[in-house]
């Protein structure tokens, strides 16, 4: 009799259809497509959590079939990044997503989706020197091959993302629109804990001491927002009152602190309705991010009367 774990995770891979290879999930794929099934698609690098299964959860409502990726992608780290220490913790994403109805999980190898003759790239110009490009040089280029290999294999009617990266987003938006990939791109809300903190695979690096310090990231943003209620649009007074916020976190480096245009993400001097107010903080040794979107109550107030 094998053990209750076994049994257990063998459950899960016979719920789960886990495929490793690109030529599988493509014969895959074209028999959804030639069923007729809508196709949601969830991308990840696995370290799943709560934000993650939200993004499933709302998958599952609006498709016929769940895919779920996780592939851990080299491209977007740096040299001195934590690509060999990212959380890996496949058995129990398994667990969690079979218990959400995911049809398909897509685990390729590195190997498999970057062979050695492997040397395309994709340039956002204006997108992928800003924020947190700026300090992550070449991240971005690895985030849009990956996403824009993974929508040719998938070929998903949606892909799901989550505000917490917001910079992303916009590039994922740009990718699609400029290069016509057929596919709805949804955005939604950032999840947090009670604290205010965005759920991250990341916050898993966090000792006690510093778990008591990363709510700061979203009590700084939480200023930013009550500074435009108040009807302050002046940017800079509200990056300084941010950074103020930051510096008072003992393990707390700032990256950068921002407000942008949520298209351009120029950075804006006066405040507009749909800016957003972003930041990068280091704390202790893990950078996090986080954002709002700041609306001027003036358009708060009109869309309540409609």
């Amino acid at each position: 009799i094998l053990p209750s774990p076994l049994l257990d995770l063998l459950g899960v891979f016979v719920l789960l259809h886990v495929i490793t290879s690109i030529n599988d999930i493509k014969q895959r794929i074209k028999t959804q497509k030639e069923n007729h099934s809508t196709i949601g698609f969830v991308p990840t690098m696995g370290a799943l959590h709560e934000g993650h299964l939200g993004l499933i959860r709302q998958a599952r409502k609006e498709n016929d079939t769940v895919v779920v990726s996780i592939f851990v992608n080299p491209l977007q780290f740096g040299k001195n990044e934590d690509f060999k220490h990212y959380p890996r913790t496949f058995d129990n994403d398994c667990k969690l997503i079979s218990q959400e109805g995911v049809d398909i999980v897509f685990k390729p190898d590195a190997s498999e989706m970057y062979p050695d003759e492997f040397c395309t790239s994709v340039i956002l110009e204006h997108l992928e020197d800003k924020l947190c490009g700026k300090s992550r040089p070449g991240h971005f280029r690895g985030v849009a091959v990956v996403v824009l290999k993974l929508l040719n294999l998938i070929k998903p009617d949606i892909a799901y993302f989550g505000q917490k990266d917001f910079q992303q987003t916009v590039v994922i938006k740009r990718l699609v629109s400029d290069l016509h990939v057929d596919v709805t791109i949804k955005v939604l809300p950032t999840i947090r804990d009670q604290d205010g903190l965005a759920l991250s695979s990341r916050n898993a690096y966090l000792s006690e001491t510093e778990k008591k310090d990363a709510p700061c990231l979203y009590m700084a943003l939480t200023k930013a927002r009550a500074m435009v209620n108040t009807g302050i649009k002046n940017t800079e007074e509200i990056v300084q009152e941010m950074g103020k916020i930051v510096s008072q976190c003992k393990s707390g480096m700032i990256d950068y602190i921002s407000v942008v245009d949520p298209e351009t993400l120029e950075s804006v001097p006066k405040v507009r309705s749909g800016d957003v107010a972003l930041l990068a903080v280091r704390i202790g040794k893990t950078r996090l991010i986080d954002n709002v979107i700041l609306m001027l109550l003036m358009a708060l107030s009109w869309f309540r009367l409609c």
